[in-house]
């Protein structure tokens, strides 16, 4: 049985989970990372935001708990809206979902922006990534930067009266992609939610607090299946 199902966010690869899951794993926590269609798994399909919501409802089961970190969370926060009774619980990890549109479109620019010069440099283009935190837009092919273009217009048009769902939301003080105001944002749209931040938490946390963001998943899972 999983205890826990895992969308990853706007990234090529999920290697950089590797030691929060293998933390996880050593902790008794049964876990599932699933691959996002076209970033993990390539695809020339431009996709929208009814497609990840049946993408992920064919692969997670109903009644369980699952996990979105940033477009993955975006994509949890809508099938929720749809249907609020398919997951137990939902966990937000620095989610997406939260519709700012110059704010969005300064992001996405910003990270294409700054690492598009560190492709030339392997060492250098590692180093940019694991300070920032940040997903790697500019490596997106054409029809996946117009599926990034679906993702940020879908935010526009989620009701988080609709969701429901028992949600625990977590969220790193150093966030500067989906920053902190996005997570208070949300907490207080959501009917049912809980948030918590964290001190020193990137973006993107299995990166820069790998051990505690498995401490902190592991509590919560424990506390979950009480």
């Amino acid at each position: 049985m999983v205890d826990l199902y895992l969308i990853h966010g706007w990234t090529y690869t999920v290697e950089p989970w590797k030691t929060t899951l293998a933390i996880l794993r050593d902790n008794g926590i049964s876990v599932k990372m699933l691959h996002v269609p076209g970033l993990t798994e390539k695809s020339s399909k431009v996709y929208t935001i009814e497609d990840y919501m049946e993408w992920a409802d064919e692969n997670i089961p109903d009644g369980a708990v699952a996990l979105g970190h940033s477009n993955g969370g975006r994509i949890l926060l809508n099938l929720c809206a749809d249907n609020p009774k398919k997951l137990r619980y939902m966990i937000l990890l620095d989610a997406a979902g939260i519709y700012e549109p110059s704010a969005r479109k300064k992001i996405v620019e910003k990270v294409a922006k700054l690492g598009k010069p560190l492709k030339k440099v392997p060492l250098m283009d590692k180093a940019f990534h694991k300070i920032t935190g940040s997903t790697d837009y500019s490596r997106a092919p054409a029809n996946m930067k117009q599926t990034l273009t679906n993702m940020l217009e879908s935010d526009k048009k989620l009701d988080f009266s609709k969701i429901t769902t028992k949600t625990f939301i977590l969220w790193g003080k150093k966030d500067t992609t989906t920053p902190p105001r996005q997570a208070t944002a949300m907490y207080e749209k959501l009917p049912n939610a809980e948030l918590k931040f964290y001190a020193n938490w990137t973006h993107a946390p299995y990166i820069s607090d790998p051990d505690g963001l498995a401490r902190a998943l592991t509590t919560l899972v424990k506390r979950i299946k009480k």
